[in-house]
């Protein structure tokens, strides 16, 4: 069976609800604490033993390139300062993977952002973040999606519960056949769940379930296929419409995740990650 060793990044939205702070910076490069949004998210992929980043960029997003470049005059800097400690730290993020960049000009949507690294995935399995969400976990978010990959060989969404209210907002799940054996878990506490549809933004009276698929995903290549029979909406393709697909043919699992979510999609989300994650 073959191994999670890449991720995908799409990065090419312009961030427009943090206008006017994202008119001049990409919106994952906005710092939480001490480092930026995106950095969370390649930490994570690293420390679950992924070794390949592929960031969907569009012409403008110099920010996240350079961010995980070296830049040798600055290192410089630092050491003739004799700020060590800062140089280690600098020096850590152009090491934490090797970092591949493709271009989404137009804004398609997460499918047609997914679907432009196809050629560079071929026929392996990998991990997909939405570069909104950073999860505070002992273990990797996506090292347990990566767990119940390898105990299922399927696709596998992460989910967390949202209030019913909250429905409306986010890719919602609904599941059946929940296991609570840690030994069909692969050691996970938590469920692992057959996923029989995934429902966009549904109206919260309507809603399958409380469970939101939160920016964490483990797909198999099948996906690609998918996301071509896509169609729009909203003038954009949705990678949730490609995972429905795989739903109804019983290939997806999702796993509610073990950790602290947080949305930095939004204002009072990106305020309380700032807050929570500083402590």
């Amino acid at each position: 069976m073959s191994k999670v060793t890449e991720a995908i990044i799409p990065v090419a939205g312009l961030g427009t609800r943090f206008l006017p702070a994202t008119k001049a910076i990409p919106k994952e490069m906005l710092p939480v604490y001490d480092k930026p949004v995106i950095q969370y998210l390649v930490e994570e992929a690293a420390a679950a033993g992924i070794d390949t980043i592929i960031f969907v960029v569009n012409k403008n997003k110099h920010a996240v390139q350079q961010h995980f470049s070296r830049d040798r005059d600055f290192e410089n800097f630092l050491r003739r300062a004799k700020k060590y400690e800062l140089l280690e730290k600098i020096n850590k993020i152009h090491k934490l993977a090797d970092f591949i960049y493709v271009s989404q000009d137009e804004p398609l949507g997460s499918g047609d952002a997914v679907a432009r690294a196809e050629r560079l995935i071929g026929d392996e399995p990998f991990a997909v973040f939405y570069a909104d969400d950073i999860v505070a976990a002992k273990k990797p978010a996506i090292g347990q999606l990566i767990s119940v990959y390898e105990r299922f060989h399927g696709s596998v969404l992460g989910l967390f519960k949202v209030p019913n209210e909250d429905t409306c907002l986010y890719g919602i799940a609904k599941c059946k056949n929940v296991t609570r054996n840690p030994a069909e878990t692969a050691g996970h506490s938590g469920g692992v769940t057959l996923v029989e549809k995934l429902v966009e933004k549904p109206d919260p009276k309507i809603a399958p379930s409380r469970l939101a698929s939160v920016g964490r995903f483990v797909l198999t290549p099948e996906v690609f296929e998918k996301i071509k029979k896509t169609k729009k909406t909203k003038g954009e393709f949705y990678l949730a419409d490609a995972i429905d697909m795989l739903a109804q043919e019983g290939k997806v699992y999702g796993y509610e995740l073990e950790g602290k979510w947080y949305d930095c999609g939004s204002k009072a989300g990106y305020l309380r990650a700032n807050i929570e994650l500083s402590r």
